[in-house]
């Protein structure tokens, strides 16, 4: 509850004035059964209509003025809620956007979502009804027996009887339906994982005829999660009848008495009303507090998960000072430079822009991945990286640019380890074409712009004519303000992966890795947009992952994986040599008899 209180501390002012209001409110409600009570026993009893008009025109005024107390109330409430509510959920987003990739992995997306939306939102109602309740609710309740006493003694004492009950009966409840509503957090967890994987891989189920299974399974959770909800909302629902049934069997009492000692000359009509609308009131507000208990329990189940996320210290892979094991990042750059040394005197000279040294990796509660790699990619150098799906080829993408530590072995770039570099840093020293090509909603030119925001509209245009995406932008009647739809839907496949790719290279990275990234494109189309990367004036180092042996043919070295380890470093023709692994890719894909020309 600390980031509660945190968050409601950052409005005092509203949060203080909120319960003070409703307080007041709450004193003009308590004063109105005394009111009433004097109208029958000394206006309608002797017939004073000016008495009577009196004490009416004193109702309207407690009534309008507990009015504006209330609407004043809820509106602090609500102010400070709804904007305490969106603090918390901008955090949490934040947050979540500086957590590792394995963090993210471990945590899993539906959850994330929902606690961005949905805990975030009970925590909302929570905060709104209890800023509205926790004065109001207990002070009616110890106001009206304190009131009840003042007007008649032996009448009250029924009230101590009632409030033990009620309170039992609301604490029995609460006990039984606290774990269950944190139940039903996580079973929605469940649910929205399913329906995150039917709508991301509805094209794979409607390939594979899937629908109606994966129908079933989301009805099976879905009809889960409802009758877990039915049975706590059914435990829950006995609140309302029995506190009714205890109050109202409080309320017939009083009557029954009441009436007794009315006809003896020991109680006054009015008295007995007021006692009975001091009873009623009683029940009110503890219907009110049983429902804002239901809601701070389910508040406090979402703020549980909340604080799961927020104390989950983010970025726990190794950066710079960090770096365990080593004396200082000069004293592994020297190392390196000693170990660089003798690769400098057998290729000529050049010190490599990338370089893996017996590189292991493993993802957490997973096997190995990657095994003892060992390559080197020198500035300007076209790498090509190919092996069958599972082979840890996006793995060594994610390694190179630290979005994990290596398990074993050490990464370099550009003469230093990837860890001593910021992620800023590595963002925009080594670009990246992912697998799966990603388009924003908004138009073409602010896709682009997401690369550099300074990007002038011929750099765009230069970017677009390498990536072979400028005859998209031509071919649309707004050029680079045409429309992009959510995720680039608007677009075809190939038409995204080349505006992702004119996007990257607007970054004008020393390395540049194409991780599968022309999968949808023709031969012709992929032959041409590696020419113009080829071509560019600051001569990127490439690095080009495919599971075509055609995109990775004109490479300067052809690095194959299989298994997670290296099946073979060299050029094609040396692959196609020495490699079995390497010719059984290059002849899945072409006729033994064929010569294709990179």
């Amino acid at each position: 509850m600390k980031y509660v209180f945190r968050y409601l501390g950052e409005y005092k002012k509203e949060s203080i004035l909120a319960p003070l209001f409703k307080m007041l409110e709450a004193i003009f409600e308590l004063l109105v059964p005394l009111v009433m009570a004097k109208i029958i026993d000394y206006g309608i009893a002797a017939g004073d209509k000016a008495y009577i008009m009196r004490m009416c025109s004193l109702l309207v005024l407690l009534a309008v003025v507990g009015l504006v107390s209330s609407i004043t109330a809820q509106y602090f409430a609500a102010k400070a809620a709804t904007y305490a509510a969106g603090n918390m959920r901008r955090d949490l987003f934040y947050h979540m956007m500086s957590l590792s990739n394995e963090q993210m992995d471990l945590a899993g997306g539906a959850t994330l979502v929902t606690r961005v939306t949905n805990d975030v939102t009970q925590v909302q109602n929570g905060m709104n009804m209890f800023l509205r309740l926790f004065l109001r609710s207990p002070f009616i309740v110890f106001g009206a027996v304190i009131m009840a006493f003042t007007v008649d003694v032996k009448g009250a004492l029924v009230f101590c009887v009632v409030i033990p009950v009620l309170a039992l009966i609301v604490y029995l409840i609460m006990r039984r339906t606290l774990p269950m509503y944190k139940k039903i957090q996580k079973q929605l967890d469940h649910l929205l994982l399913r329906v995150d994987e039917g709508l991301s891989g509805v094209r794979v189920l409607r390939a594979f005829r899937r629908q109606k299974v994966e129908e079933e399974r989301f009805q099976n959770e879905n009809r889960e999660l409802y009758d877990y909800q039915m049975k706590t909302g059914g435990i829950s629902a006995w609140m309302n009848p029995l506190t009714y049934v205890f109050v109202n069997l409080g309320v017939v009492f009083i009557l029954w008495v009441g009436a007794l000692r009315v006809n003896a000359g020991d109680l006054l009509t009015g008295e007995t009303v007021a006692l009975v609308n001091y009873m009623n009131q009683i029940l009110v507000e503890l219907i009110k507090l049983a429902n804002l208990i239901v809601l701070l329990v389910r508040a406090f189940a979402s703020v549980s998960r909340m604080e799961e996320v927020l104390e989950t210290t983010p970025d726990t892979r190794k950066h710079g000072e960090d770096l365990e094991g080593k004396n200082s990042v000069m004293a592994t750059d020297a190392s390196f430079a000693e170990a660089a040394g003798s690769e400098k005197t057998a290729s000529g000279g050049e010190e490599p822009l990338v370089s893996m040294k017996d590189v292991c990796f493993s993802y957490a509660d997973g096997g190995e991945v990657l095994s003892h790699i060992d390559f080197s990619v020198k500035p300007g150098e076209f790498i090509g990286v190919v092996g069958g799906t599972g082979s840890g080829k996006s793995t060594l993408v994610s390694l190179l640019r630290h979005n994990y530590d290596a398990t074993e072995g050490e990464i370099f770039f550009d003469g230093k380890p990837v860890e001593s570099y910021s992620d800023e840093e590595l963002n925009r020293r080594i670009g990246l074409v992912p697998q799966r090509a990603a388009l924003f909603m908004g138009t073409i030119e602010s896709n682009l712009k997401m690369a550099r925001k300074d990007a002038t509209e011929q750099e765009m245009q230069e970017a677009l004519a390498v990536a072979r995406a400028k005859e998209i932008v031509d071919g649309k009647p707004l050029g680079l303000q045409e429309p992009v739809q959510k995720g680039g839907t608007n677009f075809s496949g190939g038409q995204r992966q080349r505006l992702t790719i004119a996007r990257e290279l607007l970054k004008q990275s020393p390395l540049l890795i194409l991780d599968d990234s022309s999968s949808a494109l023709d031969l012709a189309t992929e032959r041409a947009l590696r020419e113009g990367i080829l071509s560019l004036p600051n001569h990127p180092a490439v690095i080009m992952i495919s599971q075509r042996a055609s995109s990775v043919l004109m490479a300067d070295k052809i690095l194959v994986l299989e298994d997670g380890a290296v099946a073979g470093y060299g050029s094609h023709e040396e692959l196609m040599k020495d490699c079995e692994i390497y010719q059984e890719i290059y002849y899945a894909q072409f006729p033994k008899d064929e010569e294709v020309s990179a």
